[in-house]
């Protein structure tokens, strides 16, 4: 609910201060007084587009401020959540236009852009006249307002589920057949690839070791003559013998030797022992050195086959079994392919055949609804004077989507016979604020969150018309906030709390100024609307009937 609103120097305000109440508000007073001025600032406010010069001639910028009432369920509340802003059961808007145009908006002091300001305009504020192009007027939202009036949430939802799988069965379709079709495009290589790798069977480690015997045998024919003198020097002929002879020798004098030789003895025992191994290492590396010509082609022969494996595929000789294995995988895939294929696609199906349902029941709900809809804004139609109207809700069919498969669009014919349109194309200014006052009290459910401004919608309509209006104004205000700029008495007398709108010359300055009216103020005003510039007692007679009516 609108609790205030507070405009410093906005066009001809230079200061405005305006506490709303609940319930009915009647904003009255003479063409040109500033009525309009007052739904500009409070436009400003809420980000809308309107005016480029906002500024009073002369002040170095204009500000207006709107306070707001929430209720702890009010929609506003996800907004400011989503855009980190801070909440609470009070919301104050404020934005500042300097004159050269540049425009600063805060939301409860803290700053924000102006598309979150008419995000929470949608949540707050709900405008109905003849230039109205945010709310009945505009054929995007009938569909939405179609479903609040039948009350269509469960089978929307169920929709929108089916939707959303059917979304995600195509998408999960399309990816499988891209991968598929990628796959296929290099089946030739996969196969071609796998076969040469499995015939080679390349094992991690293998480089390094093939590598090592191939540098060993490449050296060994040049080392082996040399290992081979070593050993023989090493042997029975050479330092074995020459060593064995001496301990022979030794040991046969040792007893005249008075015990002088026993620790050389010794000492030639372990160097014996030394010596023997160093004969077994010397030999082992003779056999190994001992090979076949062949084992080293052999050998470079697949040792230039992996490295040759490693390079085509640009990966490490220890990660060729492992690449092998990736492409065996993506082989499987392909060969599995054509089944998982099939049950995406059987999926699919499913996901669509769901989602036609579920939008046909909408769709039927949608039907139904249109008929009710239709029959109760006909009925409203009546008292407004407008009985040979026709009003339509039209379902024609659209591109499927989360909404369902419809469109829908609110129609008139002003007389029967006539062909049907649009409401803004088709009714004057009179007969389309009547059809869209008949519309609103019809869709109305619960709009307590919102607060409902109607610029003179009463425009062109007089007498039982005129109190008609006033009386569906006033049943719309029952339980919420509805603000009315009228120049009817008839509606003005229904008016819960009433303010004139008067304009006043001040130092040379034309300004505008808003009176809040009390009952003898409201005799007078009523009166003024009634009979013009000269109130007359029989005026004040009329606007006492009609504030007691």
């Amino acid at each position: 609910m609108l609790r205030a609103l507070d405009i410093r120097d906005m066009l001809i305000i230079d200061r405005l201060e305006l506490t709303f109440q609940p319930g009915l508000n009647a904003l009255t007073g003479e063409t040109g007084a500033g009525k309009s001025i007052l739904l500009d600032s409070l436009g400003f406010v809420l980000g809308w587009r309107g005016r480029a010069e906002l500024v009073r001639q002369g002040a170095a910028q204009g500000e207006v401020v709107a306070e707001f009432e929430l209720s702890t369920d009010h929609p506003a509340h996800a907004i400011l959540s989503e855009a980190g802003l801070p909440g609470g059961e009070e919301l104050i808007l404020r934005r500042v236009n300097t004159a050269e145009g540049r425009k600063t908006a805060w939301v409860n002091d803290r700053r924000c852009s102006g598309d979150v300001l008419r995000a929470l305009s949608e949540t707050l504020i709900e405008l109905h006249g003849q230039h109205d192009d945010r709310g009945l007027l505009n054929p995007r939202g009938h569909q939405a307002m179609l479903d609040d009036f039948a009350d269509v949430s469960g089978h929307l939802a169920k929709v929108r589920a089916a939707w959303s799988e059917m979304s995600r069965a195509r998408k999960a379709l399309a990816e499988t057949e891209a991968a598929l079709e990628a796959v296929r495009s290099e089946e030739e290589f996969l196969r071609h690839a796998v076969a040469e790798l499995d015939q080679l069977d390349p094992q991690p480690g293998e480089d390094a070791e093939l590598d090592a015997r191939r540098r060993m045998m490449q050296g060994a024919e040049r080392i082996r003559d040399d290992v081979a003198r070593a050993f023989a020097l090493l042997s029975g002929d050479g330092a074995e013998g020459a060593m064995s002879d001496a301990i022979r020798w030794l040991e046969g004098v040792s007893d005249n030797a008075g015990g002088q030789l026993e620790e050389p003895i010794a000492a030639l025992g372990r160097a014996m022992i030394e010596l023997g191994e160093a004969q077994d290492g010397v030999n082992a590396c003779l056999q190994a050195l001992d090979f076949n010509p062949a084992e080293l082609e052999q050998a470079e022969e697949r040792l230039f086959a992996i490295r040759a494996q490693a390079r085509k595929h640009d990966v490490s000789p220890d990660d060729l079994g492992t690449f092998a294995d990736t492409l065996r995988d993506r082989l499987n895939r392909l060969e599995a392919g054509d089944a998982d294929l099939a049950d995406k696609r059987t999926a699919v199906n499913a996901a669509q055949n769901a989602y036609d349902s579920a939008a046909a029941e909408l769709s039927a709900a949608r039907k139904a609804a249109a008929g009710r809809l239709d029959a109760a804004v006909m009925t409203e139609l009546a008292p407004l004077k407008m009985e040979r109207a026709v009003f339509q809700t039209e379902l024609t069919l659209a591109e499927p989507g989360p909404e369902g498969t419809d469109a829908v669009a609110f129609t008139v014919a002003t007389n029967p016979g006539a062909p049907a349109g649009p409401l803004n194309k088709i009714a004057s200014g009179g007969e389309l604020s009547r059809f869209l006052l008949a519309l609103k009290v019809c869709l109305t459910g619960d709009d307590s969150a919102r607060t409902m401004i109607f610029d003179e919608i009463d425009r062109g309509v007089g007498g039982a018309t005129a109190d008609a209006v006033g009386r569906r104004l006033a049943s719309l205000a029952q339980g919420g906030q509805v603000l009315v700029v009228t120049h009817s008495p008839q509606v003005a007398a229904r008016a819960a709390h009433h303010w004139r709108v008067q304009k006043q010359v001040t130092k040379g300055q034309t300004l505008s100024t808003v009176i809040p009216l009390a009952e003898p103020d409201r005799v007078d005003e009523i009166a003024r609307m009634v009979a013009g510039d000269t109130i007359t007692e029989e005026a004040r007679a009329a606007a006492r009937a009609l504030l007691q009516a």
